[in-house]
């Protein structure tokens, strides 16, 4: 039976899954692990750790399947998006990868801002320029790691590692190199003019294929370490927000997916890219050349509900979700801001902090966990309302993440977005979404839209919104922008206040 890999290489986790030509999943297997923070606002990991995750997982995978390595046709990968990878001439990594949650960058943010001016920042890179994404991270180490840059001679993302590891060429695909800050959007390449104006060799960066096109092939090394058969056929893939996308059957213009992560990302399928003169959202190259997609991101969404959780004794997370079920919409009169890391959309500020806002004696545990869980859903929403001020719109959202494993949250989120919400029938959307990248690569559909009607179902429910509920919100919506307005100066200094102490 023709069989199809999907390797997702997350912040917190690798995720192999095998499926069927018929979409039936055949096993998933993961890895966890944890990035490091040897200093404030730093992000880092060790590519080889991903590496051996990866071997780890298809090997679990193709054992928990009873699969053989002459069933897979094909591999295809998502991966965590912006993230800095530097190689030296032996295609070794130089120093630790720098994630798209590092936020050490913000004085070579400035300088990106000051030597390429805003006006061709619009026009070539169509995208707000923040921290975390690759070109700032790799402008930091040229000047403060000269010992580090001296040795780069190829740079990738993150995903883009594995696929060299397993095929021994460097190589990356659209959308994932249209979310680096160095690439021309509209013309689909990287911009020469940005990198001269950075003086950052263009001869570093790889070469570019399409989400399903065959971008090599399982070399005999990786086929010794992985199990896998040596000439397998190994696609591009792409960013884990376009894959996702895919997993979740969002394919055509005016569909959506809202997915709490450990970050935050609302999208918008179109047809053309669409310029945010604010640039408070992102654009980048969807699974094709004349597909785009337009995102509002968070930077703290799942990871504030972890954050929260850890602050008191293990509590199961069913038992949890019923107790914040019990919780009235409002939360007691609690609002969570969940600034923990920063914020892009709409704000852009990397040294924004948190709060909760309206804690009085009353205030237990379950008012704060549902405050949390309504703050990022609040958050989520400003994503929604930015992208339908740029006339984009959707009758239903597709939900996924970790938000989508808890009815009291995808209950919160419909009544907040006042939008039905649809729920894939899968957890690894992702990861589906490269099994179905790798299956078109392969042949055994002739486009995506054909491998999502194909393999892609969803829940047999729906999530619908509750009309009172949603009154109730939009006033506490209401205040939450207001407490921004009238703190969000004091958020942003008394994160840098806590730096010099």
């Amino acid at each position: 039976m023709s069989c199809f890999m999907g390797i997702d290489l997350g912040t917190s986790s690798l995720k192999t899954i095998i499926i069927e030509e018929n979409g039936v999943i055949r096993a998933v297997a993961s890895k966890g692990y944890q990035f490091s923070s040897p200093f404030n606002n730093y992000a880092e990991h060790d590519p080889e750790e991903w590496w051996g995750a990866c071997v780890y997982t298809i090997k679990r995978a193709m054992l928990e399947g009873s699969v053989t390595k002459e069933e897979i046709r094909a591999v295809g990968f998502s991966g965590q998006m912006h993230g800095l990878v530097a190689l030296d001439d032996a295609y070794r990594p130089v120093r630790p990868a720098i994630l798209h949650c590092d936020a050490r960058s913000g004085r070579q943010i400035q300088e990106i801002k000051d030597k390429i001016g805003e006006e061709k920042i619009r026009e070539l890179i169509m995208n707000p320029i923040y921290t975390g994404f690759l070109l700032p991270s790799l402008l930091w180490v040229k000047e403060e790691e000269p010992q580090h840059y001296d040795q780069i001679r190829h740079v990738c993302l993150p995903k883009d590692y594995l696929k060299y590891k397993l095929s021994g060429e460097v190589s990356s695909d659209y959308s994932d190199a249209s979310a680096t800050l160095a690439f021309d959007i509209k013309k689909g390449g990287w911009s020469g003019e940005v990198l001269q104006a950075l003086d950052i060799p263009m001869g570093w960066f790889p070469r570019c294929y399409g989400t399903s096109e065959a971008a090599g092939a399982v070399s005999k090394w990786a086929a010794e370490q992985t199990g896998l058969k040596e000439g397998t056929i190994i696609v591009a893939g792409g960013g884990d927000q376009v894959m996702q996308g895919i997993g979740n059957g969002i394919t055509r213009v005016g569909q959506a997916s809202a997915n709490i992560g450990t970050s935050g990302q609302v999208s918008f399928q179109s047809d053309v890219p669409i310029l945010n003169q604010k640039l408070s959202t992102n654009t980048f190259m969807g699974y094709k050349k004349d597909r785009w997609f337009t995102m509002g991101a968070i930077m703290n969404a799942g990871l504030c509900y972890k954050w929260f959780n850890s602050l008191f004794p293990k509590t199961d997370y069913a038992e949890m979700n019923q107790k914040i079920a019990r919780v009235r919409p409002g939360s007691g009169g609690v609002v969570f801001l969940p600034y923990l890391n920063g914020e892009r959309t709409p704000h852009l500020d990397p040294d924004l902090s948190g709060v909760f806002f309206g804690v009085n004696l009353r205030t237990g545990r379950d008012q704060l966990a549902r405050a949390v869980m309504e703050g990022v859903s609040f958050a989520m929403n400003q994503c929604i309302e930015v992208c339908g001020e740029l006339g984009l719109h959707a009758d239903t959202i597709v939900a996924s993440g970790g938000g989508s494993h808890s009815m009291p949250w995808l209950q919160i989120q419909a009544d907040i977005y006042n939008v039905p919400l649809k729920v894939a029938d899968t957890d690894e959307q992702a990861g589906l979404g490269a099994a179905i990248a790798a299956s078109v690569g392969a042949g055994a559909y002739k486009n995506i839209d054909e491998g999502c009607e194909a393999v892609v179902k969803y829940k047999d429910f729906e999530v619908i919104p509750n009309g009172e509920n949603h009154r109730v919100y939009m006033e506490y919506y209401q205040l939450f922008k207001d407490i921004f307005k009238d703190c969000g100066n004091a958020l942003h200094r008394v994160t840098l206040l806590g730096r010099k102490n």
